[in-house]
């Protein structure tokens, strides 16, 4: 059974190029461009998300920490990559415990490094507070 991760990102280019890296690592991608519709694929019955990785800011709320405090209330468990290109100062507030954050630009390897560690169990970066 694949791993499946849930990717949400406003920038079109970005989403292709994060999901092309997660599906070439061996996961089961579902890409979606906004925080609401990443919920909606959350609250979805039929699909267990493993793994969500998610911008921070979208165009219209939610935003990437209430998809991921959504995401951990379904299941305490699943794996959080938060990606930014200027939120990252916000993390140690915002973010879930037993997450990741990737400041924009990064190599493709650290974000599949990042989701591979969390699924694994093993934190590579401290957790907030």
């Amino acid at each position: 059974m694949a791993v499946t991760i849930l990717l949400a990102d406003d920038e079109s280019l970005l989403l292709l190029d994060f999901e092309q890296a997660l599906t070439e690592a061996g996961y089961r991608v579902v890409a979606v461009t906004s925080g609401k519709r990443a919920l909606e694929v959350l609250e979805a019955a039929e699909l267990v998300v493993n793994g969500v990785v998610t911008d921070i800011q979208f165009r219209e709320p939610p935003d990437g920490w209430d998809v991921a405090r959504a995401a951990r209330v379904a299941n305490p468990a699943i794996a959080i990559v938060y990606m930014s290109g200027n939120s990252a100062i916000d993390w140690a507030s915002k973010g879930v415990p037993n997450s990741i954050m990737l400041e924009k630009p990064f190599a493709m390897a650290q974000l599949v490094t990042a989701i591979s560690q969390l699924l694994n169990g093993r934190s590579i970066e401290p957790t907030p507070p």
